[in-house]
């Protein structure tokens, strides 16, 4: 596998030159997260790892488990968690998401899930050629209500799961989460610009929880000028 070596934030991490590399997608959803206390931590769709090992360093006494399903990033997360000195708390599961419950996990013993999933419809925008990008970006092997079932199977009760999303399935995403007991508690919109209509929306929903929602204030990736803004060039780093 031909790959590079990058760093963001105080992690290094391997990445396919050619195929599915993470995005500041990945950056937006760890920053998201707001927990006090974390003891196990589900990234579901993991990729190389990134959102999982961010999360690992920033909650220093929980414990980690990356699920991925193509065997090219479960390698990449393998060699990712060892790079970051992490072996000792996060272990890489190669699996389908959609038949994760046969894996025998103890259900409900999740505090912290996070999820940056394919979110393009298979007859909406255009497939890649690469196989792994196309498998990360479209409905190919795992659908939404898919993802959000096994999130409510993995989560304790006030459990949190966090997810990036395109807006235009707002909706359907909202419904669905109602639908498995995680309540939409905080959204964040996320724009290109000032000037721009938002391209993501970020997620936080509890289960169990009561009806209650907050809509954060917009974030903004760059300036007019097209440089950073302050809040990205924090995030990018701290």
């Amino acid at each position: 596998m031909d790959v590079t070596l990058d760093t963001i934030r105080d992690i290094q991490l391997y990445q396919s030159k050619t195929g599915y590399r993470f995005s500041v997608d990945a950056l937006l959803l760890f920053d998201f997260v707001h927990m006090k206390r974390v003891e196990k931590i589900a990234d579901l769709g993991a990729g190389s790892g990134i959102v999982g090992i961010l999360l690992a360093k920033g909650y220093p006494d929980a414990k980690v488990t990356l699920f991925e399903l193509q065997d090219n990033l479960v390698k990449l997360a393998e060699k990712n968690v060892l790079l970051n000195l992490l072996e000792d708390r996060i272990r890489v599961v190669r699996c389908d998401i959609r038949t994760l419950h046969n894996l025998r996990l103890t259900p409900r013993a999740y505090d912290l899930a996070v999820s940056n999933p394919p979110f393009r419809r298979l007859k909406s925008g255009r497939i890649s050629i690469e196989d792994e990008k196309a498998i990360a970006r479209h409905e190919i092997k795992l659908r939404l209500e898919e993802l959000i079932a096994t999130a409510s199977y993995l989560l304790k009760e006030r459990g949190r799961f966090y997810i990036i999303y395109h807006p235009h399935r707002l909706s359907e995403i909202m419904e669905k989460l109602r639908k498995r007991g995680l309540e939409p508690k905080r959204l964040r919109f996320v724009h290109s610009n000032i000037s721009s209509e938002a391209k993501m929306v970020l997620i936080e929903a509890v289960k169990g929880g009561r009806v209650g929602l907050k809509v954060e204030r917009p974030l903004y990736i760059y300036r007019e000028d097209g440089s950073y803004t302050e809040e990205m060039m924090k995030i990018y780093k701290p």
